[in-house]
């Protein structure tokens, strides 16, 4: 099995980050939004940056197939 991650375009919100995330592991997207909702404000790291630089290197859906 050789499993990749990408921006995921049936399952978007923004830009499709927390959409492939889910899909690559096997988990419900929300719960992804709602981990990079509690890393936004309370971690150490801003979740925005952490989205936005996931946005820019991950390939979209349709460059992967």
């Amino acid at each position: 099995m050789n499993k990749k991650l990408y921006k995921s375009e049936m399952d978007r919100k923004i830009c499709g980050v927390c959409g492939g995330l889910g899909e690559y592991l096997g988990v419900d997207s929300t719960v992804i939004r709602l981990i990079f909702a509690l890393v936004t404000f309370f971690g150490v790291v801003p979740g925005c940056v952490v989205y936005l630089v996931a946005a820019i290197i991950m390939p979209d859906e349709s460059n992967c197939h």
